[in-house]
């Protein structure tokens, strides 16, 4: 098909626009360099093809490049989803959550409300958003391990496809794959997604706020260039579009030269690039808050850990003067704070004796059970799995890992996310210290400002509170996976690195397999061989990148560059097919001992869960036809009945066993209606249980037999 030249005169069909006659030629030169500009990626060869015509069709590169890029993230999400997937119908559950999961299946009135049990006596002890996905999915696919699991395995392979965009819009599709792929590979994720925990929707929503938030501060960089096409595309037309070879406002070279500005001299006259506009940048704030207050609903103020990140990145790279951006974030906030007490707010507007009673809280308020038990209460309190073991052996010490500045970087925490996290860090400081002199909108140094931001914030709080479960820390594995990924598009978007780059490269290669080795040589589970490759892949890819320095042909700076890559996510891998292999998930760390591999799953309560198995038809028969199975001290022995059973078993005092309810007076009432007969008891500190050893029959070491007439 015929297009007009730079003079308006249709082109002869089949020819590339701008291959004109002799006196044409000055002025088709500049438009072809315009049309085709040549990116910080660029080779000399390619950017002579570039300026000569010599070259493919621009447009055509540019799809094929597309399609690759595609390719490449589909292989990544398959990977992800082989790791999170394999195997999940062996992998032990958190009881707890896989009971309310049924119970929410069985009716939509404990649905709403996330209620524990199936008589909607007590709700779980946190906001139920992510259960909600996973009632759903039994509710659809049956009582499954593995229909409890699977909406974590998708939660995890859509948090990889996400982060790609999100990384993508501020350094580029390079910078994208990367991270999506050190993502995937990473073991706090892999061990995260293979368990039915509500971090895994947690994450996901956190990642998609921040790319609403990356897509704001691109939309800057694409107003101000003139582009066509909104950068905020990660498959955008142009490899040097923004975020591609990291232009900005201001930043210009002359034509045909390295990192000339992208402006398509095609378009007709008269016609002006897309102009970003100012409602836009605010309805991506607002789509980031919306994000963050649904991530709220899973895992409650964690969702807010990232908040500092978010907006800092946008005050200080986002379009406008410092008051609109103020005032742009300040609505976002507001709409963070509606859409995270929507449902905290609904609930407590329901009349107490239509609900279930809050679990963790004193006064039946989900306000307290929010705040209180699960938010400032994990700073300094005991935990409540540590108050459930002395309510059920007064003598019992649960041990918890001392809070320390370093306890993510050692022992079962380092082997789950630490490999990567020193090497972030260094590199975060770094490109935001290299690109302090760029205008105040330069995308990739808001890449920097925006994970580092999450990842030092994560790990500050991580390192202070008081209870930290090994599946915590995949909160910071996005933000890891992006610095890696930005880092290595930052470093490869130059033919030659300068010299301090290069050896600024080699040390954290360096540094960052040996402490990946003294990670693995102190796992007792690790297979032996995996130190040697370790050290050997280490050693390779320093000697590459400093060989680089000597301006070899055969030895180029990306050469180096993927060998580095492979070096740093080695030992990672390995950790996480290890995971996948051993059917090991969320409460589970790399290269566990067999010893420990059972600790972990008697504390999670697989053996006990067997023997309840067995001894429910019992129980039934002692019940005598009562509604209830029984009631039980704490949520513990309910959590396996409910699970196994899908039978009510009222847990008194909810989850650790102290919460106010049911209250003395409603169990006496419960007993006088018959609706349970059997009592479990552990030890009887409490008033309602006291009562309980003083008016029931006593039948077994830890079962009493509350039939009405024994209770008078």
């Amino acid at each position: 098909m015929s297009g007009p030249d730079s003079g308006g005169r249709a082109a002869p069909k089949g020819r590339l626009q701008g291959a004109k006659r002799a006196p044409q030629a000055a002025r088709t030169q500049a438009a072809r360099t315009q049309a085709a500009p040549a990116t910080t990626q660029d080779s000399p060869q390619e950017r002579q093809n570039l300026g000569s015509g010599d070259g493919p069709p621009t447009w055509r590169g540019i799809a094929e490049q597309v399609w690759l890029r595609r390719l490449a993230l589909l292989a990544i999400a398959a990977l992800a989803g082989l790791l999170y997937a394999w195997a999940i119908g062996r992998d032990t559950l958190e009881y707890y959550y896989a009971a309310a999961d049924r119970s929410m299946s069985m009716s939509w009135h404990d649905f709403i409300f996330g209620a524990f049990d199936p008589a909607g006596t007590m709700t779980v002890d946190k906001l139920p958003g992510a259960l909600w996905l996973q009632a759903l999915s039994v509710r659809a696919f049956g009582m499954h391990t593995w229909a409890i699991i699977l909406p974590q395995v998708i939660e995890g392979i859509l948090t990889v496809l996400v982060l790609y965009r999100a990384v993508a819009r501020l350094a580029g599709p390079a910078a994208g794959l990367i991270a999506a792929l050190v993502l995937a590979v990473s073991p706090a994720t892999v061990a995260l997604d293979r368990e039915n925990i509500s971090d895994s929707l947690l994450i996901l929503l956190l990642v998609l706020a921040a790319d609403a938030v990356s897509a704001a501060i691109a939309g800057r960089a694409a107003g101000d260039a003139g582009q066509d096409a909104p950068a905020s595309d990660p498959d955008g037309p142009s490899s040097g579009a923004v975020g591609g070879d990291h232009l900005v406002a201001g930043e210009q070279a002359a034509p045909g030269g390295r990192g000339a500005v992208a402006v398509d001299s095609r378009r007709p006259a008269g016609r002006v690039g897309r102009v970003r506009r100012p409602g836009g940048t605010l309805g991506r704030l607002i789509l980031a808050g919306f994000w963050v207050g649904l991530a709220f609903q899973a895992k409650e103020i964690e969702a807010w850990m990232v908040l500092p990140a978010l907006g800092l990145a946008y005050l200080l790279s986002g379009p406008g003067p410092v008051v609109r951006r103020a005032g742009q974030l300040a609505v976002a906030g507001v709409v963070v704070a509606l859409v995270s007490v929507s449902w905290m707010t609904a609930v407590s507007l329901v009349p107490a004796g239509d609900r279930p009673y809050a679990d963790g809280s004193h006064d039946n308020s989900v306000f307290e059970q929010v705040f209180a038990y699960n938010g400032f209460g994990r700073f300094g309190d005991q935990t409540p799995l540590q108050v459930r073991a002395a309510q059920l052996n007064p003598a019992a010490v649960l041990p918890v890992p001392a809070r320390a500045a370093d306890r993510l970087l050692r022992g079962g925490l380092g082997l789950d996310t630490g490999w990567l996290v020193p090497a972030a860090a260094v590199v975060a400081a770094w490109g935001i210290a290299s690109r302090r002199r760029q205008p105040r909108g330069d995308p990739l140094r808001a890449c920097f400002i925006l994970w580092g931001g999450w990842l030092v914030t994560f790990f500050a709080v991580f390192s202070t509170i008081t209870t930290l479960w090994p599946y915590y820390t995949a909160a910071l594995s996005p933000a890891a996976a992006a610095i890696i990924g930005a880092g290595v598009a930052a470093a490869r978007s130059r033919e030659r690195a300068p010299v301090n780059w290069t050896i600024g490269l080699a040390v954290i290669i360096a540094g960052t397999a040996a402490y990946a080795a003294w990670l693995v040589s102190s796992a007792a589970g690790a297979p032996g061989w995996l130190v040697p490759a370790i050290i050997a892949v280490g050693i390779a890819a320093t000697g590459l990148i400093v060989w680089s320095l000597a301006g070899r042909r055969s030895v180029p700076f990306a050469a180096a560059l993927v060998a580095a890559l492979v070096a740093v996510s080695l030992a990672p891998a390995v950790a996480s097919v290890s995971l996948a292999a051993h059917s090991e998930s969320a409460f589970d760390t790399p290269f566990e001992s067999a010893r420990v591999q059972e600790a972990v799953a008697r504390g999670l309560g697989k053996p006990t869960a067997i023997a309840v198995q067995a001894v429910i038809p019992e129980w039934q028969d002692t019940e005598n036809g009562a509604p209830y199975l029984m009631a039980a001290q704490s949520a513990a022995l309910p959590s396996l009945i409910i699970y196994d059973t899908g039978l009510e078993a009222l847990p008194i005092g909810g989850f650790d066993g102290t919460t106010p309810s049911p209250t003395l007076a409603q169990l006496q009432a419960d007993i006088r209606q018959g609706l349970f007969h059997l009592v479990w008891i552990a030890s009887g500190t409490d008033p309602r249980l006291r009562w309980i050893t003083t008016h029931c029959v006593q039948i077994s070491k830890r079962f009493y037999d509350c039939v009405p007439p024994n209770a008078g």
